[in-house]
């Protein structure tokens, strides 16, 4: 026996942008899962979404939206296929479609689809629909979108989660560590930082955590005011170093500042095992063999391996380091 054909009526709102005419309403997340694909080069929609997109994504999706608390208003964007029998009705304020695992081309919102197939609830979501595209236009529609619509820094989101407090631990800590070099007078870096946005000239709110995410582990139940005190007397020294090389610049490029940022506990625990502090004249005496060997030009056009670079460096750190 045939499964009997579902068919789906929605109120809608037409709209008319340029040469286009689209259709707004909502419709539920469900019913999304049910109709939508996401490649026309996928024979198989269910296959085609399992391969095309990031599972862990979408799972991530439908845990916020199963934890009751998320919200997500943004449109799906959709194209109307041949197996959706797409009609107007009612005198054009209702549409109505046939449930059909290929009734709709995902033009924008894919991951959201996805995370709605996963999820246990189904909710209503905002939806945008297009009717009678060419595969040009489509085409054309997702490149659009996908080009023109530009994303928001990573930077500006780590400088606002804890105003969405959204921070973990780990993140909090780090927020903290580089609002102290970002804002104390003492600090080394002061006016070498951009928080919410980036900067060839500055350190962003990224690679600041980047960096710093490969050390804090170190520093075992040390506060933030602590960790910045060690760590801005280890720039400090890294920084005069760098500028008797004429290349104390150099300490905003990313691959460097990485660099010098993994390397603090192969010269802290020299520091440690000598003086037992960590001030500055103390990362000085411990960094003075590597400013003696290394090449200035390793610094100042270092690549794009902050890993090779710091290899370089602790290779320098070695008394019986020879070029």
């Amino acid at each position: 026996m045939e499964n009997p054909i579902i068919e789906h009526k929605f109120s809608i709102s037409p709209v008319i942008q340029g040469e286009h005419r689209f259709y707004t309403l909502t419709m539920p997340s469900d019913v999304l899962s049910k109709t939508c694909f996401v490649s026309t080069r996928d024979t198989n929609p269910v296959d085609g979404f399992q391969r095309l997109l990031d599972k862990d994504r979408a799972t991530k999706i439908a845990e916020y939206i199963d934890n009751g608390l998320g919200t997500i208003p943004t449109a799906i964007i959709l194209s109307a296929q041949p197996e959706a029998e797409f009609e107007i009705t009612g005198g054009g304020k209702t549409i109505k479609f046939k449930e059909n695992p290929k009734s709709f081309l995902i033009l924008d919102g894919q991951h959201r689809v996805y995370g709605f197939s996963l999820a246990k609830t189904s909710v209503r979501v905002p939806v945008v629909i297009y009717n009678g595209l060419s595969r040009r236009d489509e085409t054309r529609i997702f490149i659009d979108i996908n080009t023109s619509q530009k994303p928001v820094p990573n930077e500006l989101l780590f400088d606002i989660k804890n105003l969405a407090e959204y921070e973990n631990n780990s993140e909090l800590l780090l927020r903290e560590i580089f609002d102290l070099f970002h804002e104390e007078t003492d600090s080394f870096l002061i006016g070498l930082t951009s928080p919410a946005q980036k900067s060839r000239t500055k350190i962003s709110r990224v690679t600041f955590n980047s960096a710093f995410a490969t050390i804090v582990k170190n520093f075992g139940d040390k506060e933030s005011e602590e960790i910045y005190e060690i760590c801005n007397a280890y720039i400090g020294s890294f920084y005069n170093g760098l500028k008797k090389m004429g290349i104390e610049n150099s300490i905003t490029n990313s691959t460097v500042f990485r660099s010098v940022i993994s390397i603090f506990p192969h010269v802290a625990q020299r520091t440690k095992d000598k003086y037992s502090n960590y001030r500055i004249d103390s990362f000085n005496e411990i960094l003075s063999p590597l400013f003696s060997k290394i090449k200035p030009s390793k610094i100042s056009k270092p690549g794009l391996s902050y890993k090779d670079l710091s290899i370089y460096l602790i290779e320098c750190l070695k008394t019986d380091f020879v070029l």
